[in-house]
């Protein structure tokens, strides 16, 4: 008899063995730098099409591609659909929405380098908040002057940065934070895709009316629709649907440790795929942001599992 995910297991059930805890870990983390390469190419194709049809069409076609890749695995029972149950749900649905308007608002003012290098310090923040070493706030206060390096007088062109981009890229940030604690709560609290499909239509239905307001039908053509696409795919059904996967097998902060890479991917498809270029005080700002906070984080200690959550991660 196959019996659902969420059934408890039998009192005799062994815990896994710390090499096949690793194992999952191991293989979480591999996943995630992959949906990192992922996020991070379909952004590049965002900054494409941006300019053509504006972020709330590009963010909304993303949210539908979404729902049309999850909803077929996921058919919500009307008993099942209390405010108590998918609360996280849909509050994980309106901070998808904010988190990508804003981070794709600030890709087309900054540049995705520079954009996805600020809105980094989301995860950072969540990895450091309840730390009290010192090394950390060492670390901290090194990613704070790589971002201050960044969008400082000098770091950019005559005209400097614009300070509405970076306010959108602070505003994904916070947004990114929001969304790595409601992925695991919602992870953790429903089953398979269930989460994850909610999540997506309360965004779409948030963002229909911008996008509609926005919409432009002269500029579409076939290109323009296949870059569409092809950002709904790279940067939202594939990645966030192996999200809830993901932070199943590892915690928020090796999460945020790999997540560590992203803005080095993202200025390298800055570079190969909108022809951006960097400073030498710009490049600098974002491996002193990036290695301050893989220094923080790979000297994390995790502090021991009890045999109880080591037997629920044997059931996830």
């Amino acid at each position: 008899m196959v019996t659902d995910q969420t059934t408890p297991a039998p009192a005799t059930t062994p815990a896994p063995t710390d090499g096949a805890a690793n194992r999952r870990s191991l293989a979480g983390a591999a996943v995630q730098l992959g949906t990192e390469v992922s996020i991070n190419f379909g952004s590049s194709l965002a900054g494409l099409v941006i300019p053509v049809v504006g972020s709330f069409v590009v963010v909304a076609v993303r949210q539908l591609v979404m729902v049309v890749a999850v909803l077929p695995f996921y058919r919500p029972k009307r008993a099942e659909l209390t405010w108590r149950r998918l609360w996280p749900a849909v509050a994980l649905g309106v901070v998808l929405a904010i988190m990508n308007v804003t981070f794709y608002e600030s890709v087309h003012l900054l540049g995705l380098g520079v954009a996805a290098t600020i809105e980094f310090l989301g995860p950072l923040a969540i990895a450091l908040a309840s730390s009290r070493r010192v090394l950390d706030v060492i670390c901290a206060l090194a990613a704070g002057a790589g971002v201050v390096l960044l969008i400082g007088p000098g770091a950019s062109d005559a005209e400097g940065i614009d300070p509405w981009g970076v306010a959108f890229a602070l505003t994904a940030a916070a947004a990114w934070a929001g969304y790595i604690l409601l992925t695991r709560r919602v992870a953790v609290g429903l089953p398979g895709l269930e989460g994850l499909t909610v999540a997506s239509i309360v965004s779409l239905a948030l963002l229909v009316p911008f996008a509609v307001a926005t919409f432009d039908p002269a500029v579409i053509d076939w290109a323009v629709v296949g870059l569409l696409l092809g950002v709904g795919v790279l940067s939202s059904a594939l990645p966030y649907s192996l999200d809830t996967w993901i932070l199943r097998r590892i915690s928020p902060r090796i999460y945020a440790i790999v997540t560590s890479f992203g803005p080095v991917i993202a200025a390298v498809f800055g570079w190969l795929v909108l022809s951006e270029t960097f400073s030498p005080t710009e490049a600098i700002a974002i491996l002193i942001v990036c290695g301050a906070a893989g220094t923080a984080l790979a000297t994390q200690r995790s502090r021991p599992k009890s045999q109880l959550e080591q037997t629920a991660e044997g059931m996830a």
